[in-house]
C-alpha cells in the first residue's frame, strides 16, 4: 500500500512541474497553433482530417513547426522545446435504477494524462495514464512507439500496447460512457478480448484506399506480470477496410489465437483455441455517421474444463451507433443513439442494451453530456448527467 501512495505522489508532483504549458489548449492543438475542430468535429471524435493526422505519427507531412523543437545543433537528435501533456477530465452524477446509492456523484469519474509527440522524423509515441479511473488509478493502458512510411511506403509499424479494436473503431474515441459491450466481453474464463494488448501492429494503405492491418499480442490482456504473457502462444488479427467512396466504408476482421490458464504449466494440459470474425460499415454524411459492427466468436473450451466439450461455445453481437450533429463541426448540440448486443451459448454473458446521449458545447474543449441507459436483460436502467473537458 506504501509503495502504491508514494508512486501516487510521484505522478501527481511530476504532473503539476510539467503542466504549466499544457493549461489552455490539448498537446496536439496548442503545437500547431490550431482549434480543436480542425482534427475533431466533437471532442474526441475524429474527422478524416485527423483520422490522417494520428495515421501520420501525429505530424502533419513538411509542416512541422521548427519553433517547436531545440536546435541542438545534431541533425542526430530531435528534442521537444516543451514535453506536450494534456489532460481529459470527466466527471458525471448518475442515478441508477435498484441501487440504494442515489444519486451517486462520481467526480472525478476518469481523470486521464496524456503525451504524444515526435521523437525523430515518423518516429512517435503515445500514451495515457489513469490517475483515476471509476475511483482507482488504472495505470497505463494506450502506450507505444509508431514508425511512420517506412521504406517510403504507407507502411506503419506500431510497438507497445494498444487496443486490438483499434483498427475497427476506437472505444477511446466513442462520445458515450456506455462502451461497445462486445469488444470487452469475456467467454468463460478466456483472457482474450478485443481490449487492450501488448504486441506489434502493422498497417498499410494501398492506393485504392484499401487500409490492411495486422496484429500479433499476447492475447491475456494487460494485467502486470514479471512474464506478460501467461503462455507460449501469441493471438493474430488481420483487417482490411475499403473506402467506397467518400461517405461510405466497409470493413471485415478475423481474430485467431491459443490460450491456457494461468495456473497450467504441462504443455499436454488444457488449453482453449478460439477464431473471431467480424464485418463492419460505416455512413457519413456532414450531419450523420452511421458506424454498425458485427463479432461472431467461437471458442472449444473457454472454462479449460479437463474434457473439451462437444461442442464450441459460441458467442455473437455487436453495436449500431448513431451519431447526429446539425452543422457538423460547428454544431454546439450532438446526439448520439447507441445499441449493444451479446448473445452467447453461455447465457450470464448475454447483454443488450440501448443508450441515448445528448452533448452540448460550452467550448471546442468543455461539453456537457447527458446519457440514459437500459438495459434488457437485467430490465434496469440508469442516467448520468456530467461534464467533460479536455485542455
Amino acid at each position: 500500500m506504501k509503495k502504491v501512495i508514494t508512486y501516487s505522489i510521484f505522478i501527481l508532483l511530476f504532473f503539476c512541474f510539467f503542466i504549466e504549458s499544457a493549461l489552455s489548449i490539448p498537446a496536439f492543438a496548442r503545437k500547431y497553433n490550431l482549434s480543436c475542430n480542425v482534427c475533431h468535429y466533437v471532442v474526441p471524435k475524429l474527422k478524416p482530417f485527423g483520422d490522417e493526422f494520428v495515421g501520420n505519427g501525429f505530424q502533419i507531412p513538411d509542416k512541422e513547426p521548427q519553433r517547436f523543437y531545440r536546435n541542438t545543433g545534431d541533425p542526430e537528435l530531435t528534442l521537444m522545446r516543451e514535453f506536450p501533456f494534456a489532460v481529459r477530465l470527466e466527471l458525471y452524477g448518475q442515478l441508477e435504477k435498484g441501487r440504494d446509492v442515489n444519486p451517486d456523484f462520481r467526480t472525478p469519474y476518469i481523470f486521464k494524462f496524456m503525451s504524444g509527440g515526435n521523437i525523430a522524423k515518423d518516429i512517435s509515441y503515445y500514451f495515457y495514464y489513469f490517475i483515476s479511473e471509476r475511483g482507482e488509478m488504472a495505470g497505463i493502458e494506450d502506450a507505444f512507439v509508431m514508425f511512420n512510411d517506412l521504406f517510403n511506403q504507407d507502411l506503419d509499424f506500431y510497438v507497445g500496447q494498444f487496443q486490438v479494436s483499434d483498427p475497427l473503431f476506437k472505444r477511446e474515441l466513442r462520445l458515450t460512457i456506455e462502451d461497445y459491450k462486445i469488444y470487452s466481453t469475456r467467454v468463460g474464463n478466456s483472457l482474450a478480448t478485443l481490449k487492450y494488448e501488448r504486441g506489434f501492429m502493422f498497417t498499410y494503405g494501398i492506393p485504392t484506399k484499401t487500409d490492411i492491418t495486422f496484429e500479433i499480442v499476447n492475447g491475456n490482456g494487460i494485467d502486470t506480470k514479471e512474464i506478460f504473457d501467461v503462455d507460449k502462444y501469441k493471438n493474430f488479427l488481420l483487417r482490411v477496410s475499403q473506402d467506397v467512396n467518400e461517405h461510405f466504408r466497409i470493413g471485415a476482421f478475423g481474430y485467431y489465437g491459443k490460450e491456457k490458464p494461468k495456473e497450467a504449466f504441462n504443455p499436454n494440459e488444457l488449453s482453449n483455441e478460439m477464431f473471431i470474425i467480424g464485418g463492419d460499415f460505416s455512413i457519413m454524411s456532414k450531419y450523420a455517421e452511421l458506424n454498425v459492427q458485427y463479432v461472431y466468436r467461437s471458442d472449444d473450451n473457454p472454462k479449460f474444463l479437463t474434457t473439451i466439450p462437444s461442442n464450441r461455445i459460441k458467442t455473437q453481437g455487436g453495436f449500431a451507433e448513431l451519431i447526429l450533429s446539425p452543422d457538423f463541426d460547428n454544431s454546439k448540440w450532438f446526439a448520439t443513439l447507441l445499441f449493444n448486443k451479446v448473445e452467447s451459448d453461455y447465457h450470464e454473458i448475454n447483454y443488450e442494451s440501448y443508450t441515448a446521449s445528448l452533448s452540448y458545447n460550452l467550448k471546442r474543449n468543455i461539453r456537457i453530456t447527458g446519457e440514459y441507459t437500459y438495459e434488457r436483460e437485467t430490465e434496469s436502467s440508469r442516467g448520468a448527467l456530467g461534464l467533460w473537458i479536455a485542455f
